[in-house]
């Protein structure tokens, strides 16, 4: 059995593809907060790097497991899902949900998520892109990862960051909240599937 000691390994998913977009800059934030927390090896996967094709294949990646057919295109991001014990979702809201560029990021892949938890961070406009992450949760749910009840959610982004920062004076200390969650939770999962495989 492993060490439970080890570090933490955290994939942060930038879910936005969009022109213009400013989930990056949201992402780098949080990938600083990660770092300072100081138990996170952090991976950041940017969809904007990544071509996920919209056309799957008939089988279902739960049902086929590790013989999933994906495409070359696919192979390192599936490498950085497989090999993280948690991940923080970055995403706007798009009409009251979440960019297409994440869910087919999510539908190539099923035991890459499972027994992992998942925490959230949101951006947008005054809903601040709840709604986006409620869908989200459902859609973890599904996949069997464990989604974190505390989350990040920035309202009226334009209005509420300067130079690359929240100016919520109370930020940090949220994100501090979160990545002790998401920690506690992937370090103990980590243990669960190194002790008995999670049943498919």
């Amino acid at each position: 059995m492993k060490q439970t000691n080890a570090r933490t390994k955290m994939a942060v998913v930038i879910g936005s593809v969009r022109q213009g977009r400013v989930g990056a800059t949201v992402a780098a934030w949080v990938v600083e907060q990660a770092k300072e927390h100081g138990t996170f090896d952090v991976d950041v996967v940017d969809l904007v790097d990544v071509d996920i094709p919209l056309s799957l294949p008939a089988e279902s990646p739960k049902a086929a497991g590790e013989n999933y057919p994906r495409p070359e295109s696919l192979r390192a991001v599936t490498a950085t899902l497989a090999a993280a014990d948690a991940f923080v979702v970055v995403t706007p809201e798009y009409n009251h949900s979440y960019p297409a560029s994440l869910k087919a990021l999510v539908d190539w892949h099923f035991t890459q998520w499972a027994a992992k938890p998942v925490a959230f961070v949101s951006y947008g406009g005054i809903a601040s892109g709840r709604h986006a992450v409620l869908h989200l949760e459902n859609v973890f749910t599904e996949l069997h990862a464990v989604t974190i009840r505390d989350g990040l959610a920035f309202p009226n982004y334009y209005a509420t960051w300067e130079d690359g920062r929240p100016l919520d004076p109370n930020a940090q200390d949220f994100a501090k909240t979160v990545f002790v969650h998401l920690d506690w939770w992937a370090r103990h999962l980590r243990t669960a599937r190194e002790t008995e495989p999670y049943p498919s």
